[in-house]
């Protein structure tokens, strides 16, 4: 009898990975491309709150939604009419448009991508292959002088990880 209970055990158990696994993957909605009025991210941003600097070491995971992951301690954001270039400790820099919904790479990893604004705050949200979402924020505070970034990462649908960065105008 508890042979039979553990083999239907296992059936449940594989029948329910099986259903997750042919889960539908989720469809990013794409944000507004309008530019709200007297928002403008432009300029030269330095980290003041070191303990949001653990982004870099979350870059470190084995999930690939990590390699879509940027981040430094000095930023140059450059806003234009159509979009934003944000350069990471002028290393790295990223290129957003705004509205876009499009599919990125970083070598042979694809990712969906959506971003726009939402508010006064623009949003950038990133789709792994492995369902896997990766959403960045960011907004002015202090009438324009502070940048907060916020990262969050989700798995499986639910918030994992979650960051806030702050830089001062430079």
């Amino acid at each position: 009898m508890s042979m039979r209970i553990a083999s239907g055990s296992i059936f449940v158990l594989l029948s329910a990975a099986l259903i997750a696994g042919c889960a539908q993957r989720e469809e990013l909605l794409p944000k507004s491309a309008a530019v709200p009025a007297g928002v403008d991210l432009s300029g030269n941003w330095k980290l003041v709150d070191e303990s949001g600097d653990d982004i870099r070491r979350a870059r470190r995971r084995d999930d690939l939604i990590h390699v879509f992951l940027e981040s430094g301690a000095r930023l140059k954001i450059t806003q234009t009419r159509e979009g934003l270039f944000i350069s990471f400790d002028r290393a790295i820099v990223e290129e957003y448009r705004f509205g876009e919904k499009r599919v990125i790479n970083v070598g042979p990893v694809e990712a969906d991508r959506v971003s726009g604004w939402e508010g006064q705050a623009y949003v950038i949200e990133t789709l792994g292959p492995e369902n896997n979402k990766l959403v960045e924020t960011y907004s002015l505070g202090e009438a324009g002088r502070m940048l907060q970034r916020r990262v969050d990462l989700y798995r499986g649908g639910a918030l994992s990880r979650s960051r806030t960065q702050r830089f001062e105008k430079t």
